[in-house]
């Protein structure tokens, strides 16, 4: 009985090693030849034509703001005198204060109260606002992106 066992096991491991499209690899089955696969019909949904109402609830969402960079630094003002904040909005970083300096004007022209911090790495930060609170800051980083596109990767700098 045994030995049939191993002769029956023996013969269908053979025929399974011998044939060719069930090897892994084999390129001699070529399914666009068949007549026996066929490609699925793409599906269409139809929809019944929308009124006017439906047309402006059918806006799409919004897209999700992306995430807020936040960056702890040691960090020393520059040229500014007066209290110093936790939370600082990063709008621009520079390794050359005169550039930092001309960036702070064109901000200042263009509506905020920038500052100048010097980070412990040796780069300039211009801020464009200061908190104590962490959500006061993120919600004003939140309307600068909204408000002012050309600095959406403006980020949060929490000094330690």
């Amino acid at each position: 009985m045994n030995g049939k066992l191993v002769l029956v096991l023996g013969a269908a491991a053979l025929v399974l090693s011998s044939c060719a499209s069930l090897r892994k690899g084999s390129s001699r089955f070529d399914s666009s030849d068949s007549l026996y696969v066929k490609e699925e019909p793409a599906k269409v949904e139809v929809r019944e034509s929308m009124n006017v109402n439906q047309v402006a609830d059918a806006r799409p969402e919004p897209a999700p703001e992306p995430a807020i960079v936040v960056r702890e630094e040691r960090v020393t003002p520059v040229e500014h005198t007066g209290p110093s904040y936790r939370y600082y909005i990063i709008i621009g970083s520079f390794q050359v204060l005169d550039n930092a300096r001309r960036f702070r004007t064109q901000l200042t022209e263009e509506g905020f109260t920038p500052m100048m911090l010097e980070s412990e790495h040796g780069f300039f930060r211009v801020s464009v606002a200061s908190y104590n609170d962490e959500l006061e800051a993120r919600a004003r980083l939140a309307e600068i992106r909204r408000n002012y596109t050309q600095y959406s990767d403006v980020w949060l700098l929490i000094s330690m």
